[in-house]
């Protein structure tokens, strides 16, 4: 895919959220949740922040990650893709 900024996002935490606000929020508001390392990649994109790093599925083919701009921010975005929410669902470790 590439560059984030090319893919149809929704931003729900502005520039500026910290790895925990993140972390915590998609905690508190989605049901499936995910949890990966730094260095996982979504949409061909490499993830960082501190761990675990939670990722939240919404209705089965969105995906809500916290996705860091160097030089800029962290702030969590919401993305459709079927094809992630299918490789996250095999890959990561999922919240019991």
């Amino acid at each position: 895919m590439g560059c984030i900024e090319n893919l149809k996002y929704e931003m729900i935490l502005p520039l500026g959220a910290s790895f925990k606000e993140c972390r915590e929020y998609v905690e508190r508001n989605f049901k499936e949740i995910y949890y990966v390392d730094p260095g996982y990649k979504i949409f061909d994109e490499y993830i960082i922040g501190l761990p675990p790093i939670a990722l939240g599925i919404e209705d089965g083919k969105k995906i809500i990650f916290p996705y860091t701009k160097p030089c800029h921010g962290t702030y969590l975005l919401r993305i459709e893709g079927l094809d992630e929410v299918a490789r996250v669902r095999k890959t990561a470790k999922k919240k019991k």
